[in-house]
């Protein structure tokens, strides 16, 4: 076996261990609420969004992984080198998310990706490497690459507060003459928006790993064209699902209890809102952040109802998060690379 296909081999590899340390992080965002609102039990949680999660890369189309494989560009660059980048990018990415969970912390595996790559890749081969995309969208109006990926984690929770904001209140509105058994209900159809919010977020963030996978076989010469073979895509399903069924039980505690008391129409309200979210997000190949949306969407929940029993300093605590994620990956990148390359003189 030569070295291209040793490294080809590894970083699909850490590419699972990354998917899986996204299911870790990511599928607690999504069982939190319906477990706050007692509405399903950890068990039953756990099992609707590990089984909803492994459908949702298999039948959410490749358009997301589309966008994550091409904003960095590394043609030209030799195949060992260009594997080693994408592998420091991603062990930058690991590293921030089991870092956060294990202090539960809950970060955006998205921005961690996105800062790791960026850092690997200006650190080794240049800026230039980079798919900004800043000038097609001010000379043509044309969204694409480190700008498309952006734009969709800065929106994405704007749009998830202020859905889950007016969701809320229509939903409340329409329950003005409602008896106290409609909680029956909320908590009877939670069934079925974990469900839809565990396929909204499998079709969207496993294909960011379908995406780089993708990104190294191309590189190593075992792809023509970036085309996400099947067998990516149900490796991706799988670590996925694995890293859900792991738990990651104190970000539940974070989400579930640290923003707003939730009850279960708030509970799915916010998942309501939150699929719609991602999922439109999924469609038009934008990837964003689970974490992002579901959190934002409560305190749109929280604002519409009672802003001041709103845990503002956790949310601010989140919100911090959020802004060091991608800095942070990009330094860790830049060290790893930086370090990896006096261990290896010949990795230039």
């Amino acid at each position: 076996m030569d070295l291209i296909h040793l490294l080809v081999y590894v970083g699909v590899v850490v590419v699972l261990i990354y998917d899986f340390t996204n299911g870790m992080q990511d599928a607690s965002n999504i069982i939190a609420t319906p477990i706050a609102s007692r509405a399903l039990s950890p068990t039953q949680a756990v099992t609707i969004v590990a089984t909803f999660e492994f459908l949702g890369p298999l039948l959410g189309g490749t358009a997301v992984a589309n966008t994550i494989g091409t904003f960095v560009n590394l043609e030209g660059v030799r195949e060992v080198l260009s594997i080693t980048v994408v592998l420091c990018g991603l062990f930058a990415a690991i590293f921030w998310n089991i870092a956060a969970a294990s202090v539960g912390i809950t970060v955006s595996t998205s921005h961690a990706l996105v800062g790791g790559l960026i850092g690997s890749v200006v650190a080794s081969v240049g800026a230039d490497h980079v798919l900004w995309g800043f000038a097609q969208l001010t000379q043509h109006g044309e969204v694409i690459g480190v700008t498309k990926v952006l734009i969709a984690l800065i929106l994405s929770p704007i749009l998830g507060f202020w859905v889950g904001f007016w969701t809320h209140r229509g939903v409340m509105y329409a329950l003005r003459w409602a008896k106290p058994e409609a909680n029956v209900f909320f908590k009877k159809i939670q069934f079925l928006t974990c469900a839809g919010l565990a396929f909204a977020h499998g079709a969207n963030d496993a294909q960011k790993s379908m995406g780089i996978i993708t990104l190294i076989l191309l590189t190593g010469g075992f792809l023509d064209t970036f085309e996400v073979p099947f067998w990516v895509i149900l490796s991706c399903a799988i670590a996925m699902t694995l890293g859900i069924l792991s738990g990651g039980w104190r970000i539940v505690r974070t989400i579930g209890f640290g923003i707003y008391k939730v009850r279960p129409v708030h509970a799915f309200n916010g998942q309501l809102s939150s699929t719609l979210v991602v999922m439109t997000a999924s469609v038009v190949g934008a990837p964003v952040s689970t974490t992002h949306v579901v959190c934002s969407s409560l305190l749109g929940i929280g604002a519409s109802e009672k802003p001041k029993a709103v845990r503002w300093t956790k949310a601010k605590e989140i919100v911090s998060t959020w802004v060091i994620t991608i800095p942070a990956t990009f330094v860790v990148a830049t060290l790893a690379f930086w370090l990896l390359r006096l261990l290896v003189p010949g990795l230039e």
